[in-house]
């Protein structure tokens, strides 16, 4: 009887093979890593791509050090999206769950958070780094100069990177997301306060006024802050 990874999408299905006897235990352990290789190779594919576009941005800040500026940098974070929400991403648009479609349709399965000190450091960073002549831009969304209804600002680019592996080069796709400490605050605050489901729709109605309202206000103290770096630089 020749069994397949398929089976083990099948909880009931699995459970009889292993107690009829129609599959060993080595049978049932090398099914499971065979089904696994390809996602684990396809998720690796990503982690060397985050590392390819974090060591770019820790470059250009030693860069801009070197040249006797401050770094724009204050930190980098990064992260590979959860299994469970691309397969939850790719449900909701109704595209059956693959390697290909989740290589096809989706872009931010790899991302990389810089968080910087001041808004011009963000721009100034996003053209060093899209000035390389092996990133390939494949959207940009301002989310600064135009910011969501709720407040949210960011700059995202979704790029392309060159990853080089044993015998190939491949494209991979990476979501970049440039803010300043401000800007990455208030999202962090938010993200949090959007899944308290226990809370009634009223109080999040209230809670997302307040939250619109804390937005513009940081924006505002990103703007002034700029207004000083802008001031004591220019009288240095």
């Amino acid at each position: 009887m020749k069994n397949t990874f398929q089976d083990l999408r099948d909880p009931v299905r699995s459970m009889r093979l292993v107690t009829s006897g129609d599959i060993t235990e080595s049978s049932f352990v090398d099914m499971i890593e065979e089904g696994a290789g390809p996602i684990k190779q396809f998720f690796t594919y990503y982690k060397c791509a985050i590392m390819e576009v974090e060591t770019k941005f820790r470059v250009l800040n030693e860069q801009f050090s070197l040249n006797g500026e401050s770094n724009p940098i204050e930190f980098i974070q990064s992260r590979i999206k959860s299994y469970s929400s691309i397969v939850h991403k790719l449900s909701d648009r109704g595209v059956p769950v693959t390697l290909i479609n989740m290589e096809e349709n989706l872009s931010d399965i790899a991302g990389v958070r810089v968080v910087c000190s001041f808004m011009d450091d963000i721009y100034r960073l996003a053209d060093c780094f899209l000035d390389q002549d092996d990133i390939f831009l494949i959207e940009r969304k301002d989310y600064i100069k135009e910011p969501k209804v709720n407040g949210y600002r960011s700059l995202h680019l979704i790029v392309a990177v060159p990853i080089f592996l044993e015998n190939e080069k491949r494209l991979t796709k990476v979501e970049v997301q440039l803010r300043t400490i401000a800007m990455d605050f208030w999202a962090s605050l938010e993200h949090k306060l959007r899944y308290k489901k226990e809370l009634s729709q009223e109080k999040l109605e209230v809670l997302r006024g307040d939250l619109k309202r804390c937005a513009d206000e940081s924006a505002s103290w990103d703007r002034r802050m700029q207004e000083i770096r802008d001031y004591i630089e220019a009288n240095d």
